[in-house]
């Protein structure tokens, strides 16, 4: 009798070897997932958002296969929907991802799409355009279940917690919402205060400041009345049970400054007249990252640092689409001194708060490796975290790179485990690809002597890094 072949997606997908298999489906599969950074939209929560077709819910706001479909020569229209020639039809845009599929041999995309089609729609179909109007007519009837909702797929997803991605000037009246009719999933806000210090664009800059203004309920002339005024934004966030900011940054600022020339800066930026030299500029992000982090310290929170981005590169299609549409790129900032000399004056404040590292270039893994450990502290274990690979480096080489750096340099038991960095309600798969890959790690290392063969002890440490970890960093008591 012919043997059946295993679908691509199986349950052993990834583990291949009887420790990796043993590691995962005793220890990793069934843990909750905390999903720490993410920028799902708060009223698409509140809301309980449902979804058109299978278009809508996968290609809608996902600059991931944006770019993808654009390398393979498709129309804007039929990737974003915001071409000359007006949006296409879900069924095109479906039609044109399942053709985008057919080159996406090793992409990272290419497994997590086939993910998300076997956990959320049961499809183990390879996707591509001869399967592509059988799969979207399934997913289509699959979307009208009463489950498939953005609550829906939390709960499905065993999702304890998620830290959205929130300005200092929203109401956060979602959250609140959210709070009156809660569910299974913790839903906190996390302080995103970028737009505080791009004063490169002063017009945007001062309008950012008036909605701060607004927001606080008080005047901003000065230096003094900003700092009063993000401190109340900081602790209404604390209110609505934020624990964690993240900063998303070009590169780490720790230029010197005095606080009369702070003063003289903001009065400048203020009166909105004469543009700040690029000296002026760099001293004041320096002295907000600074109080920044100093403020997040005296709450407990955690600060994340999300750097070497360089972004809209595509000036043209930044005109028409605005940011986060799939134009950004590794950036190349050298950091280490600046990184050593924020954290050594925070420290010798005591004011340095839990902090997680991200560079969006994979070389920079081994440095902030070392870094973090001249600045680990009791009581807390892991207290500087390198954080999961991000954005570009959430893949399979990516992820093994991090947590070689990180098992080498640093803790690899107290890690805080992986995030989504995402806006689709489809991507905790990104969780469960992570952890098969750690098993798949750990698995083989058994396999091959490296690693004591001691299924117990390693599991406990899968364990730990896919979920008991973040949730006792954070504090999230889930």
């Amino acid at each position: 009798m012919k043997k059946t072949a295993k679908p691509f997606i199986n349950d052993d997908f990834l583990l291949n070897t009887k420790a990796a298999r043993e590691l995962y489906h005793g220890y990793a599969e069934k843990m909750p997932i905390i999903d720490y950074h993410c920028h799902l939209p708060p009223v698409e929560i509140a809301e309980d958002k449902r979804w058109t077709d299978i278009a809508d819910v996968w290609l809608g706001g996902d600059h991931y296969k944006w770019r993808q479909m654009r390398s393979n020569g498709f129309e804007e229209r039929l990737c974003s929907g915001r071409g000359k020639d007006g949006c296409a039809t879900g069924w095109e845009k479906f039609e044109a991802f399942a053709k985008t599929m057919e080159r996406l041999v090793k992409n990272p995309l290419f497994d997590w799409s086939h993910l998300e089609l076997a956990r959320y729609f049961g499809v183990t179909e390879r996707l591509c355009g001869e399967s592509a109007k059988r799969i979207y007519d399934k997913c289509n009837k699959q979307l009208k279940a009463k489950w498939f909702s953005a609550r829906g797929l939390m709960k499905k997803s065993n999702v304890a917690v998620v830290c959205t991605t929130d300005d200092p000037v929203d109401s956060l009246e979602y959250h609140l919402a959210i709070a009156k009719d809660p569910f299974s999933t913790q839903i906190r806000p996390a302080w995103r205060s970028d737009k505080a210090s791009k004063v490169e664009n002063l017009k945007t800059w001062n309008e950012w400041i008036d909605r701060l203004a607004a927001a606080a309920g008080l005047k901003i002339r000065t230096i003094d009345d900003f700092r009063e005024a993000m401190q109340k934004r900081h602790d209404f966030f604390a209110s609505a049970g934020c624990v964690v900011s993240d900063y998303g940054i070009t590169e780490i600022f720790a230029a010197p400054y005095t606080e009369a020339e702070l003063k003289a800066i903001f009065k400048k930026a203020r009166a909105g007249k004469t543009a700040l030299t690029p000296e002026e500029a760099l001293k004041f992000k320096s002295a907000w990252l600074f109080e920044g982090l100093k403020m997040d310290c005296a709450s407990n929170w955690t600060t994340q640092l999300h750097y070497n981005c360089l972004r809209d590169l595509n000036s043209s299609m930044y005109e028409v689409m605005g940011p986060d549409t799939g134009f950004d790129c590794i950036g190349d900032w050298s950091v280490t001194e600046n990184l050593a000399k924020l954290f050594d004056r925070l420290e010798r404040e005591d004011s340095l708060p839990r902090c997680i590292l991200y560079s969006l270039n994979p070389k920079d893994n081994e440095m902030l490796a070392t870094v973090m450990g001249c600045f680990q502290k009791a009581p807390f274990r892991g207290k500087i975290q390198l954080g999961a690979a991000w954005w570009f480096l959430d893949q399979k080489d990516g992820m093994r790179k991090q947590i070689e750096a990180l098992s080498a340099l640093g803790s690899l038991g107290n890690f805080v485990g992986m995030l989504t960095d995402s806006r689709s309600f489809l991507s905790y798969i990104r969780h469960e690809y992570f952890r098969r890959l750690l098993c798949q790690k750990l698995g083989a290392e058994i396999e091959s002597g490296e690693l004591p063969n001691d299924i117990k002890w390693l599991g406990k440490i899968v364990s730990d890094i896919s979920f008991n970890n973040a949730n006792e960093y954070f504090g999230f008591g889930a």
